[in-house]
């Protein structure tokens, strides 16, 4: 008689872009988990032109699903967590280099409670210090002023080995979540495009008056993204996109008025930016690619034209 198949418990999702090097290293730290045998590894690429869409050369028990272009990392989410079949979705950015025992952790985590809904491992640095932060869901104004400043100022810090607390919104997007209840959300929402879909898990989970879980004493590495020279008109769209998407969800979880003021508002902040670079001569292909992609509303979606 044929054994019958158990389904993994975690689904880890991966999602590439031109980053061969930082996979790679995610994926060799995948395979060295202490549950590897019940976990499925599913990496979806975005139109890499680098080795990422052939790493199922040297992985061959992973399952990569290779996109025709960068369609945005919230479709790339969902594509692979429709494809996944765990009990629990690991969303790992390539970044990311777990311990052996990390998955196994935040895995019996969720298993020892039913309110939390996911669970985070506390981030460090090469050097093991602690890079996780941590603060309430912010509203549309604290958003805005965090994408014109390039970050929230008010990050609370967390400490290696303190006991688990209970969170809202972290600012490293690494989640162990339950597949049920991503799937009552019918996923993310693909309005966003490749930004926003961390603040629109962390608010859909607070609406359901659930938790996430930081469990301080389980831990992953976070590597610096290696620094590329992107074109103007490339970390112009970037930018774009996560403005459209604090205008998103504005208008999504507190009001349409909401929404149209957030937009209308980054829109005056972008122009006085193109306006300034005309008279300093300051980086001008920028600030008007991003005043150009802010009133089209061009997100990262697939028709984006930068890169």
């Amino acid at each position: 008689m044929e054994e019958k198949q158990v389904a993994p418990k975690v689904s880890a999702i991966v999602v590439s872009w031109n980053n061969a090097a930082q996979l790679r290293r995610c994926l060799e730290a995948l395979e060295r988990s202490t549950n590897r045998q019940e976990m499925e590894v599913v990496v979806v690429d975005c139109g890499s032109q680098d080795e990422s869409p052939r790493m199922d050369a040297d992985f061959p028990a992973i399952n990569m699903l290779r996109l025709p272009r960068h369609f945005g990392i919230v479709k790339a989410l969902n594509i692979g967590m429709r494809t996944a079949v765990g009990e629990y979705f690991l969303l790992l950015p390539p970044e990311v280099e777990l311990q052996p025992d990390t998955s196994g952790k935040l895995a019996a985590a969720l298993d020892a409670t039913s309110e939390a809904v996911a669970v985070c491992p506390l981030s460090l640095s090469p050097e093991g210090d602690a890079v996780t932060r941590y603060r309430s869901v912010p509203v549309p104004r604290e958003a805005a002023q965090a994408w014109r400043d390039g970050d929230f100022a008010d990050w609370a810090p967390a400490e290696r080995d303190a006991e688990p607390v209970l969170i809202e919104y972290p600012n490293v997007p690494v989640f162990m979540a339950r597949a049920n209840f991503l799937k009552g959300m019918r996923y993310i929402d693909e309005r966003y495009g490749n930004s926003g879909w961390d603040l629109e898990l962390c608010c859909q989970i607070r609406r359901a008056a659930k938790h996430i879980l930081l469990l301080p004493r389980v831990s992953v590495i976070i590597h610096p993204t290696p620094a590329g020279i992107p074109s103007p008109a490339a970390r112009a769209q970037l930018s774009a996109d996560r403005a459209l998407s604090i205008a998103m969800y504005a208008g999504k979880h507190f009001s349409w008025s909401a929404g149209a003021k957030t937009r209308i508002g980054i829109t005056l902040h972008a122009i006085k930016g193109a306006l300034a670079s005309l008279v300093t001569f300051r980086e001008v292909r920028y600030h008007f690619a991003l005043l150009s992609a802010l009133i089209s509303g061009q997100k990262i979606d697939g028709s984006q034209s930068a890169f």
